[in-house]
C-alpha cells in the first residue's frame, strides 16, 4: 500500500512538472559546504605544494578535500562579485589560476609579463583584470599595462598599455577602469570593452574612447567607488608627494573634486555615509608618542585612521593629536569593517615588536583593531605582515592572515578564539597563507 502511495506521489510529480518538484531541494557545491572560506598557502618543501585550501567556515575547520591547485606561492586573491569565480596569483610563476567555486574546480590559468599586487573580477562572466607595473609592450621603452584575464574563452590574455601601472580598481560593472601609477599625480580612466586585442596603446595617444589620464591629484594610489563617484586615496608625502588627502573624481564628467586632507591615505573602506581612511601620511609616519590615543610602545612610529563624514565632507580626526586614532605603522592595504563594530587595519613592513613565539614583554606587528563601538584600540600580540582580512555577517569573527598563519578573532572579546576546532586560535594549515576570502553569502 505504501509503495503504491508513492509511485502514485512520483506519477503526480511528473504530471505537474519535474523542474518545480526538484527545485524544493537546497542546491549545494560539490563538498557539500555551505559557508566555505579559501585560503591561498604557498609551500616550499619537496613533499608538498602550494595551493588554494577550502576551510569549513561554520567552525574553522580543515575538511578533507582535495585543494585547488594554484602554483607553488599562490598569495593575492580576488572574487567576482557574486562569488562564482576566485582567482589566485602565484608569485613563483608569475600566473593567476582562476576557481569556479559553483564546480569547486579549476578553469584555467594565465601567465602575466611579471608580478602584480593589485586584481580585480568585477563581474561573473570570467574577465578580470591585473595591474602589471614591469610589463613590457612590444617597440615602446616604458614598463607598464593593465593585463585582460579571459577566462571565459579558452584563458586568453590582452593587454592595455599603462605606464607603470600599479594598482587597478573597477566600478560596479567592470566598464571602467581606474589605474593609478608609481610616482605620478594622475588617474587613468579605461573603457576595457573599447579595448582593442592583442595589445592596445590607446593611452600612448589619450584622450580617447579607450583611455582617459585625469591629472589634479596627490600621488594617487587607489579608490573607493560608489555609483557614479569615485573617492581617490592621495598617498601624498608618505608616497614622495605634498599631503595625503581624499578627492572625489566624477566618473561620468570626470570633474576632479577639492583635496579634503586627512592624516594618511593608502587604504580605505566606504560604509554608508562614513569613509575609513588609514595611512602614515609621512614616510615614516607620526611619532607615537605624539598621539593621545597611542598606547605607550616601543615602536617609534604609527600609523592613524580617519573617519570622513561624506555628508559634509569633514574629517574631525585631521591634524589633531587628541583626537588621532593611532594604529600601527608600515605601508597599509589591508582594511575591513566587522558586524560588531571593529576596523580591522593591517600593513606590511611595520615595526615588529618582541617575539610571539616567544613572548616577553611587549608583543606587536602590524595589525590593528579599532573598536568603534567601546572607542579603543587593540595591538595584538603577533608579529609578521597582515595580507589578508575577511569578516562574516553569521558570525562574530574575523579571519586575519598574518606572517603566514591564519588567525581567528573574536570579534566580541577582540582577541582570538579559542575552542576545540581551533585551540591556539589559528587554523592549522601546511604553508603559508598569502591571502584569505569568503566565498559564499553568510
Amino acid at each position: 500500500m505504501i509503495r503504491r502511495i508513492l509511485v502514485l506521489a512520483l506519477s503526480l510529480c511528473a504530471i505537474l512538472g519535474f523542474v518545480s518538484c526538484a527545485t524544493t531541494k537546497p542546491k549545494y557545491p560539490p563538498s557539500g559546504l555551505t559557508e566555505r572560506v579559501l585560503a591561498s598557502q604557498g609551500v616550499t618543501a619537496a613533499f608538498a605544494f602550494g595551493s588554494v585550501v577550502i576551510i569549513d567556515g561554520y567552525n574553522d575547520s580543515v575538511p578533507r578535500l582535495a585543494p585547488f591547485s594554484a602554483g607553488s606561492s599562490p598569495s593575492l586573491m580576488a572574487v567576482s562579485p557574486t562569488r562564482n569565480i576566485v582567482a589566485a596569483f602565484d608569485a613563483s610563476s608569475n600566473s593567476v589560476y582562476a576557481m569556479s567555486t559553483y564546480k569547486e574546480a579549476n578553469i584555467g590559468n594565465i601567465h602575466l609579463p611579471g608580478p602584480t599586487s593589485s586584481m580585480v573580477f568585477p563581474n561573473s562572466i570570467g574577465i578580470g583584470y591585473a595591474a602589471v607595473p614591469g610589463a613590457t609592450v612590444p617597440g615602446f621603452s616604458f614598463l607598464g599595462a593593465v593585463e585582460v584575464l579571459n577566462f571565459s574563452n579558452a584563458a586568453q590574455l590582452s593587454t592595455i598599455a599603462v605606464n607603470n601601472a600599479k594598482t587597478v580598481a573597477s566600478n560596479s560593472d567592470g566598464s571602467q577602469l581606474l589605474v593609478f601609477s608609481n610616482d605620478s599625480n594622475s588617474v587613468t580612466v579605461l573603457n576595457p570593452g573599447a579595448a582593442v586585442p592583442p595589445v592596445d596603446l590607446s593611452c600612448q595617444s589619450a584622450p580617447n574612447a579607450v583611455c582617459t589620464i585625469i591629472p589634479g591629484f596627490d600621488r594617487p594610489v587607489n579608490a573607493l567607488i560608489s555609483g557614479n563617484t569615485a573617492y581617490i586615496l592621495n598617498c601624498g608625502a608618505e608616497c614622495g608627494g605634498t599631503q595625503a588627502s581624499v578627492q572625489t573624481l566624477d566618473l561620468t564628467t570626470f570633474a576632479v573634486g577639492t583635496p579634503l586632507n586627512v592624516n594618511g591615505a593608502t587604504v580605505g573602506l566606504l560604509s554608508g555615509t562614513q569613509l575609513f581612511v588609514a595611512g602614515n601620511g609621512t614616510p615614516t609616519g607620526p611619532l607615537c608618542t605624539s598621539i593621545k590615543s597611542a598606547a605607550p610602545t616601543a615602536a617609534t612610529y604609527c600609523g592613524t585612521l580617519d573617519i570622513i563624514d561624506l555628508t559634509t565632507m569633514t574629517d574631525p580626526y585631521f591634524n589633531s593629536p587628541s583626537t588621532e586614532i593611532a594604529i600601527t605603522d608600515g605601508y597599509h592595504d589591508r582594511i575591513d569593517l566587522t558586524t560588531s563594530g571593529q576596523i580591522f587595519v593591517g600593513s606590511y613592513h611595520c615595526t615588529n615588536v618582541g617575539n610571539v613565539n616567544n613572548p616577553v614583554g611587549e608583543v606587536r606587528g602590524c595589525l590593528a583593531i579599532v573598536n568603534l563601538v567601546t572607542n579603543s584600540i587593540v595591538i595584538p600580540p603577533d608579529n609578521g605582515d597582515v595580507t589578508g582580512l575577511q569578516g562574516f555577517t553569521s558570525r562574530t569573527v574575523e579571519y586575519v592572515a598574518e606572517d603566514g598563519n591564519l588567525r581567528v578573532y573574536d570579534t566580541t572579546t577582540d582577541t582570538l578564539l579559542i575552542n576545540d576546532f581551533i585551540p591556539e586560535g589559528t587554523v592549522f594549515l601546511v604553508g603559508y597563507v598569502g591571502d584569505v576570502k569568503a566565498i559564499d553569502f553568510f
